[in-house]
Order: structure tokens, then C-alpha cells, then sequence
């Protein structure tokens, strides 16, 4: 699987913005999608999950309520709506694959970075003040 993220770009705080994950590869509606972030000097950070068909989700809690995550698998497509941006938000964006149905194992979510096996290269958000 191969995938790229794109829709980044400089906002002003409270702005919003909506990145793609595009993926490559028939079996990409069969796995579970996640984003994660990395802010300069920081370490990389789960941001928000989605299983195979879109009917569970997950988010951190610092993008609940402001962050909505979605696909679209007849597109091979997942999307990040960005509402509410904060400067915090400042990073770069990727999304990540895991061979697997489903974000999570009982009540457990997947939210190490390990817990996914294919990674895209990264957008830049960049949130002004």
C-alpha cells in the first residue's frame, strides 16, 4: 500500500483546513487508516483512527470535537477535517495503514505508531496566531 497525504497549508487560528490520504492498492478498503502528527521537537503523536468501513473512529483528545475523520473507499480516500485550528496544531500531517480491519483490539485503540505498517510522506500545517 502507498499512500499520500496532501491538502496542508498555512491557516489562521480558527480556520480550517482538510487533508487527503490517497492510496494505492485494490486491499486498502479492507485496512484501517489512521493520522498522526509531528510538531518540530516533538515526538510523533496519534491524532485520529478509522476502520475498515468507516463506522468506528477515534481521536485524541486534543482534536475531539474540532477533528472529524472519514473515507470513502470506492475512492481508495481518507479524509481530516481540520475545524477550530489552534497554533498547537502546528505540524506535519501523515496518515498511516494498518494491514488490519479494525482500530482497535477489545476497548484498547491503536495509537502507536507501531500499531501501523505502511506510512505516507507527510503535509505541512502551518497555523498562524
Amino acid at each position: 500500500v502507498q499512500l499520500q497525504a496532501s491538502g496542508g497549508g498555512l491557516v489562521q487560528a480558527g480556520g480550517s483546513l482538510r487533508l487527503s490520504c490517497a492510496a494505492s492498492g485494490r486491499t486498502f478498503s479492507n485496512y484501517a487508516v489512521g493520522w498522526f502528527r509531528q510538531a518540530p521537537g516533538k515526538e510523533r503523536e496519534f491524532v485520529s483512527g478509522i476502520n475498515y468501513n468507516g463506522l468506528v473512529t477515534y481521536y485524541a483528545d486534543f482534536v475531539k470535537g474540532r477533528f472529524t475523520i472519514s473515507r470513502v473507499n470506492a475512492e481508495n480516500t481518507v479524509y481530516l477535517q481540520m475545524n477550530s485550528l489552534k497554533p498547537e496544531d502546528t505540524a506535519v500531517y501523515s496518515c498511516v495503514c494498518r494491514t488490519s480491519s479494525n482500530i482497535r483490539s477489545g476497548s484498547s485503540y491503536y495509537t502507536r505508531p507501531s500499531d501501523y505498517n505502511y506510512w505516507g510522506q507527510g503535509t505541512q500545517v502551518t497555523v498562524s496566531s
